[in-house]
């Protein structure tokens, strides 16, 4: 079971203020080394977003799939070298692995079976309190399950959830997928009337990112 685990990788980078000033041939051939060398790379599945003007953090966000962390980090070292990565700033990197949920152990990221992606994502951490971990399982079974409830009033949204423990800060990275944000706004306020919430410590940065080829979101920083 192990072997078929995959990796995640949420890298959300600003440009720096510098790489405006750069002439536009220089831009443009930036652009080009820097999409060449990511989808060369054929052990590393990735899916672009522009968070540009939606936070003041972030402007670039790569949702990166691989077999093996050492793929992703291998790819980011190869981008670094680049005259574009000279100008990006790592702001957030947040590291989970997919795995069966206890809860719902069908559930498979639809990233991870191949799917389209929608127009939108929203990602962030999520850590749960230690008390959450200590009730009965069959008490938290039937909390999430009020929660499950709640997400099937939106089959629209999908999510994505995978797990940091071990890994990273967070006990969970959450990818919610959607065409319609104000649809995930009223899901969000929904969940957070059950009673799941009041184990939530923290669920920020909540980052927005729109997906686009990664070439006109460089040509946009």
């Amino acid at each position: 079971m192990n072997e078929e685990r995959k990796f995640f990788n949420f890298a959300v980078f600003k440009a720096n203020e510098k790489w405006r000033w750069l002439n536009d041939i220089t831009k443009e051939e930036s652009a080009k080394e820097f999409v060449e060398i990511i989808n060369a790379t054929n052990n590393v599945k990735y899916r672009s977003y522009s968070t540009i003007g939606l936070r003041e953090d972030a402007d670039l966000m790569l949702w990166l799939l691989a077999d093996k962390l050492d793929y992703t980090q291998d790819l980011m070292s190869k981008l670094n070298t680049t005259v574009l990565g000279k100008y990006l700033e790592l702001r957030y990197s947040f590291l989970s692995i997919v795995k069966p949920s206890i809860y719902a152990p069908t559930s498979v990221p639809s990233f991870v079976k191949g799917e389209a992606p929608l127009r939108y994502v929203i990602v962030y951490p999520f850590i749960k309190s230690r008390e959450w971990y200590l009730l009965p399982f069959e008490e938290r079974r039937k909390m999430m399950e009020e929660h499950a409830m709640i997400g099937r009033r939106f089959p629209d949204i999908k999510l994505n959830t995978t797990s940091s423990f071990g890994l990273d800060d967070q006990d969970f990275m959450l990818a919610f997928e959607t065409n319609d944000l104000a649809s995930f706004h009223d899901l969000v306020m929904q969940l957070r009337e059950t009673q799941v919430s009041k184990y939530v410590v923290r669920d920020t940065p909540f980052i927005v990112g729109i997906n686009k080829p990664l070439y006109d979101i460089i040509k946009g920083l």
